[in-house]
């Protein structure tokens, strides 16, 4: 086996990392697989009051739930691309207060979906031009060499899915309204 085509050998497993950890994070966001409802079809025909509607004191609503969401894909692209800590467009970290019952607003509402969306698509992008020497190194500023990378992304990915189904759960308990 020649130079040339053990290095063709090694690259092919690589592109295909990548194409899998694009595939994956799409199919946790917004395209159809196997596991039935992903993040962006848990939050499709949510209204405003629905989003904001809390299931019990001290309980996360669906809209801080999908700001949350935003948060972290923002978090897992800043490690990829290096960007600066504290450029999400909101103050604050992690969870956000957002609107409760009384104050909901469904231009508000489609504003903080339009986020998740955008960073999303950012995060999406950071993966596309990770360079495959990357994809299984140490993330940036990783307390563990085993935090790598690909590891952050299929992180990214089981998050969305994981509050996905909180948000289906939410959604059921929600009283109908008048």
């Amino acid at each position: 086996m020649g130079r040339q085509e053990r290095q063709v050998r090694r690259r092919r497993p690589v592109h295909l990392m990548s194409t899998t950890l694009l595939a994956i994070l799409d199919q946790a966001y917004d395209r159809q697989s196997w596991h039935g409802t992903n993040l962006r079809g848990a939050l499709r025909r949510v209204s405003a009051a629905e989003a904001a509607w809390r299931p019990g004191p001290g309980r996360h609503n669906i809209w801080e739930l999908a700001v949350h969401c935003a948060y972290w894909k923002y978090t897992v692209m800043r490690r990829l691309t290096g960007k600066k800590r504290g450029s999400f467009p909101l103050a604050g970290s992690n969870w956000f207060a957002r609107p409760t019952d009384a104050h909901a607003d469904e231009a508000a509402w489609r504003a903080d979906l339009v986020l998740l969306e955008r960073i999303h698509r950012e995060l999406r992008a950071a993966v596309a031009e990770l360079p495959s020497s990357r994809i299984d190194k140490p993330a940036s500023g990783a307390k563990s060499k085993k935090i790598t990378n690909a590891w952050l992304i299929t992180g990214a990915a089981a998050h969305d899915l994981y509050h996905a189904g909180q948000i289906q759960l939410i959604r059921k308990l929600t009283p109908p309204r008048p």
